[in-house]
């Protein structure tokens, strides 16, 4: 009787963790974009990820300003 209420419980237990991915999974997205977006809401970067990416950008050289930059003095 015991081995029945533990396979009972285990049964639940996967049965209400089944449940909880099929509603995770049913969400859909109108484009790519909205699901990249979605997914980089949920999504934290590692701190040692960050900091060498934002290093590395600083050493991109800025854009040449654009005619119409230049011509408005902005």
């Amino acid at each position: 009787m015991k081995q029945q209420n533990e396979f009972n419980s285990e049964h639940e237990h996967q049965h209400d963790t089944g449940q909880h991915l099929n509603q995770n999974a049913a969400q859909e997205f109108a484009t790519v974009e909205e699901l990249l977006r979605h997914d980089a809401s949920q999504t934290s970067v590692p701190a040692g990820i960050a900091t060498r990416l934002q290093k590395s950008s600083a050493e991109f050289p800025r854009p040449n300003r654009s005619w119409w930059q230049k011509l408005f003095g902005q």
